[in-house]
């Protein structure tokens, strides 16, 4: 399991002289952008639009965000989180092993981009409660956004031997095996089953997308 040494200190406020609001709509408007950008969008319920994401790649300058916000340091982003999770941290010291309020505090570092951080709470979180297939699937986001695509893999594998049929452990081991390991056989046999058990899926259309760029991909290399 990952240390929690780096949530034990909560900052008193962000750094750079930004006021914690500030930091707040700086930090909200970045994930916008930070995880719109493409179609490979791991963790979340449902994937963007294709015009949103789009719009959301053209509208900002370089270093800018749309509506001219500067995009925030990582350290800002952290900083945020800090702030947001130190009254969650309080509760947990006195109820440790309160998987839903672990969630909370992982989906807290996730969403500001400390992934290590989350791995480390979502880790805490299964270990109370193994079977929580979503649990799982976000902690694989993290894994893939540390550069672990294994990692993330073997998470997914395990969610799905609780729930084979998951929406989101299939389309993110479809995602993470194409994008993260090149591998379009599997990604294709994982969005393959995806659409098979779930005809009527919101996101069908970018899934059939995903396949056919997968066996272009595999078409190209014969």
């Amino acid at each position: 399991m990952v240390s929690n040494s780096s949530a034990a200190s909560v900052p008193a406020q962000p750094p750079s002289g930004l006021r914690i609001s500030r930091v707040y709509q700086i930090c909200a408007a970045a994930l916008v952008v930070g995880f719109a950008l493409g179609y490979l969008v791991i963790g979340v319920r449902k994937a963007p639009l294709p015009g949103r994401t789009a719009a959301a790649a053209t509208s900002a300058k370089p270093g800018m965000l749309p509506g001219g916000h500067p995009v925030p340091t990582m350290e800002q982003m952290k900083a945020m989180a800090d702030v947001k999770a130190a009254p969650l941290l309080e509760k947990l010291k006195t109820d440790p092993k309160n998987a839903k309020l672990l969630v909370q505090v992982a989906a807290l570092y996730n969403s500001t981009h400390q992934f290590k951080d989350a791995a480390n709470y979502y880790n805490k979180s299964l270990a109370v409660d193994p079977k929580n297939v979503t649990t799982r699937t976000d902690l694989a986001s993290s894994l893939y956004y540390q550069g672990d695509a294994d990692g993330a893999i073997s998470e997914l594998q395990k969610a799905l031997k609780y729930s084979p049929n998951d929406v989101n452990a299939l389309f993110n081991l479809g995602m993470i095996k194409f994008k993260g390991k090149d591998d379009a056989p599997g990604a294709i046999a994982a969005w393959q089953q995806l659409l098979k058990t779930h005809p009527d899926l919101d996101r069908k259309a970018t899934v059939e997308q995903m396949i056919a760029e997968a066996n272009q991909k595999l078409a190209a290399k014969k």
